[in-house]
């Protein structure tokens, strides 16, 4: 049927809770198989009940967890996933840190932090899924509507997604001879906890009026589009999507 998902295995990176277990969950209903990768031993607990939300779909799961700013743990990740399930078709990373700081007042450790987490982390998922991924695969990245915005404060975050837009268009051509596409989606600011503590009330108030309906964009608004893009959309590549209510354009 058009969507299925069939036969096929994905590696879901950040893929526990909030926007990845919602995609994770997602594309077993859709009929893969999937490796939950997550962060840190306190999102484990995540990890296992999204693990056992795809089990319970009928289809294979597994979790592993690895800090994804050490290309070999990301290397050892797409092994485990093929040890599993015998290939991967789909590779959709959700990793990300949010900060919002003055430029002045903005440390080495913090910028490091973010470019670490936010630009190198997702290089080289991008090139392990390059080397990993069965032909006519799908690679998408969750980055950020603040790349067509123009503000303050979040000069790293926005600053450390940028670089994915480079990297995304350069892998769509790059994999484009075995049928990958490789697309980034950019959500509005999220209704998510990471979203919270980097604003005031006044803030999250102005970013809500920015949008449709006067609301946060949500994660059920981005998970049908990641869907699309693992299925129907495969003459969809080296694109940005921006998804966010009309919170920022180009």
């Amino acid at each position: 049927m058009s969507g299925s998902l069939a036969g096929k295995s994905a590696v879901v990176a950040a893929g526990a809770k909030n926007l990845g277990g919602l995609i994770s969950t997602r594309l077993a209903e859709r009929g893969a198989d999937v490796l939950v990768h997550y962060n840190s031993a306190s999102t484990r607990v995540d990890a296992e009940k999204t693990a056992a939300t795809i089990e319970s779909i009928g289809r294979k799961a597994t979790i592993f967890q690895a800090d994804l700013t050490v290309p070999a743990n990301v290397e050892t990740m797409f092994a485990a996933a093929i040890d599993q399930f015998g290939s991967v078709d789909i590779a959709i990373n959700t990793v990300g840190k949010v900060l919002r700081k003055p430029i002045i007042e903005t440390t080495e450790a913090e910028y490091d932090s973010m470019f670490d987490i936010n630009a190198k982390a997702a290089f080289f998922f991008l090139q392990e899924a390059g080397k990993r991924l069965a032909d006519d695969g799908r690679i998408i990245t969750v980055v950020t509507s603040l790349l067509a915005a123009f503000t303050d404060g979040y000069s790293t975050y926005a600053g450390a997604k940028s670089p994915v837009e480079h990297f995304t268009r350069a892998a769509a051509k790059e994999f484009a001879a075995r049928g990958i596409s490789v697309n980034s989606v950019a959500p509005g600011p999220m209704d998510t906890p990471f979203f919270y503590p980097q604003e005031t009330p006044e803030r999250v108030a102005f970013h809500q009026s920015q949008a449709m309906g006067d609301r946060l964009t949500q994660i059920e608004d981005i998970a049908p589009l990641v869907e699309f893009l693992a299925t129907d959309g495969r003459w969809v590549t080296g694109q940005t999507i921006f998804a966010n209510g009309g919170y920022t354009t180009r």
